[in-house]
């Protein structure tokens, strides 16, 4: 019998996937996420909310307030072999996750995962090894990806009239609660890499990092510069000191370039229809806009359902059908490389990391 390679432990033969109208899903975890992805179960009509585990009295007591109507109970590991449990959404602290999704899909149940996937690209693999082997969804939230925003400039940056896309630059930054397990790439640039893996067509080749610990060991802020094939790059700042709150990216084309404001409350994407021409020689580089050097800026209409909406949506579909969802376990696994690399690269102070894309084999 085939075993993992990396957790050694045996693989039993895949399943027949069993139809059902109603997937049933349980939550582990109800602190600062826990009760966003709960909402969004209970209000999509293709699954059934049935049980939440928290261990803390206070969430426990305030998961039952909101939910009279559900098994409330304080270990996760009471619910992974309850046989009306389908599958499992994991919100518990990131040193957990790899834990609590293994144990759940050696199960047989489904599972999304809060970011990060795992702690390692080594955890990701086992992940994504038994899921693959027992023919089971496996998810990460990597919720941006499903905002109304980034899903119209996904369509906007593939218009032939918006170019070729040269740079995507990023500011994230507040004044964050600082973790002890992971450095603040892991909990801040995460989203941007989410972002990156699913908007742009080209595999991240290399990262560059610095960074700086001033508390607890973990870098509390840190620069990231992403290479590729091409002239496409990438920057990324984060900081967990910041006295703001910023959340603003700039995508720049060759014919338009983008500006995506997430803390922005209506206008959220501008696009400006500046690019950038060569005619001839370097020094003719100029900025146009068919005759006008100013250009023109526009708002695009974005769709105001709320993120976790669809990626609850996106996981049910999934778990339901075998359909294999946007933010698979391999995206997870690729933001996981690319952190590794990152935080390695701080530690060279800055040195260049390369990374290793490999696709595991289903």
């Amino acid at each position: 019998m085939p075993s993992c390679p990396v957790c050694r432990s045996e693989w039993p033969a895949k399943s027949e996937k069993a139809e059902a109208e109603v997937i049933q899903v349980a939550v582990l975890g109800y602190g600062y996420w826990g009760p966003n992805l709960a909402r969004n179960i209970a209000a999509n009509r293709d699954c059934h909310l049935v049980a939440i585990a928290d261990p803390r009295i206070d969430r426990a007591d305030e998961a039952q307030r909101m939910f009279p109507g559900i098994e409330i109970c304080r270990q996760s590991t009471d619910l992974l072999g309850r046989a009306n449990i389908d599958a499992f959404v994991i919100a518990t602290p990131p040193g957990s996750h790899f834990e609590l999704a293994l144990a759940a899909l050696r199960q047989g149940k489904h599972v999304l995962v809060e970011k990060p996937l795992a702690g390692s690209s080594e955890q990701a693999e086992c992940l994504i090894a038994e899921a693959e082997r027992r023919g089971l969804a496996l998810m990460v939230d990597h919720t941006f990806v499903y905002t109304g925003a980034l899903r119209k400039i996904y369509e906007l940056v593939r218009e032939p009239d918006f170019g070729q896309v040269y740079y995507y630059d990023s500011i994230r930054v507040n004044a964050g609660i600082f973790q002890q397990d992971f450095n603040i790439l892991w909990d801040l640039a995460v989203h941007d890499l989410s972002i990156i893996d699913s908007l742009l067509d080209q595999p991240i080749r290399a990262v560059s990092a610095t960074g700086m610990a001033h508390f607890h060991g973990v870098e509390n802020m840190a620069y990231m510069t992403l290479f590729f094939d091409g002239p496409l790059i990438a920057h990324v700042g984060v900081n967990w000191l910041a006295p703001v709150k910023v959340r603003q990216t700039l995508i720049g084309g060759s014919r338009k370039m983008i500006l995506y404001d997430d803390v922005e409350p209506s206008e959220k994407v501008k696009v400006y229809d500046k690019g950038i021409e060569v005619n001839g020689a370097p020094e003719s580089v100029r900025r146009y806009r068919g005759g006008h050097s100013t250009g023109a800026m526009s708002v695009p209409k974005l769709d105001t359902t709320e993120a976790l909406r669809h990626v609850i949506a996106e996981f049910v579909r999934s778990a339901a059908t075998g359909v294999r969802p946007l933010t698979d376990g391999q995206a997870g696994l690729r933001v996981i490389r690319t952190l590794e690399a990152a935080t390695e690269s701080i530690r060279l102070r800055g040195s260049p990391v390369e990374i290793g894309n490999r696709v595991l084999a289903g």
